[in-house]
């Protein structure tokens, strides 16, 4: 929900800015000077898309350890439907729904075994962690971004963590920049 509220946020905001450069650029030849001012109503829209992605993630953090099934465990029960790209008996992964490349595919492992963060990762995760890199290899592999992508784990509410079911994401099918956030 968090995601879909942030999407409409950022539209909102785009819409907003097309509309003034245009009122601005009509009634003024000399627009340029308006740049500044208009960047910076982007960046605002930056900062309320951030703040309500932090917010998601406080929200989130609160409920970590319930022990309730999370989104992600439902997908793997195919009880939310999913564009599954890669499946083993230990990993599933699949679109997210609110991709931010071209390729933006969740891994997950299919049994969290109190695996919530990476913080709360010990040595009996050895094994699930190195299959989660793997299957971003393979996937990135099938999706043909093998020349350039970026594997990300956020971990708790600093880290915008919103389902607390360890995850990675692949991103990829573009340029990554530096730094990423």
């Amino acid at each position: 929900m968090a995601a879909v509220t942030s999407l409409s946020l950022l539209r909102n905001c785009a819409a907003t800015t097309v509309r003034a450069f245009a009122a601005v650029k009509a009634s003024n030849p000399n627009f340029k000077a308006f740049l500044l001012p208009l960047q910076s109503q982007r960046s605002l829209c930056r900062v309320s898309a951030t703040s309500n992605e932090e917010a998601a993630a406080k929200v989130a953090a609160a409920n970590a350890d319930s022990g309730a099934p999370t989104i992600f465990d439902k997908i793997i029960a195919k009880e939310i439907p999913s564009s599954i790209v890669y499946e083993d008996d230990k990993v599933l992964a699949f679109r997210d729904i609110n991709p931010q490349a071209p390729v933006h595919v969740v891994i997950i492992p299919k049994n969290r075994d109190g695996l919530t963060e990476l913080a709360k990762a010990e040595s009996r995760h050895v094994e699930i962690l190195g299959q989660l890199l793997y299957a971003a290899k393979k996937v990135a592999e099938k999706e043909g971004i093998l020349d350039g992508f970026r594997v990300v784990i956020n971990n708790g509410p600093e880290g915008c963590q919103s389902v607390y079911h360890l995850h990675l994401h692949l991103l990829g099918g573009r340029q990554m920049k530096w730094p990423p956030g």
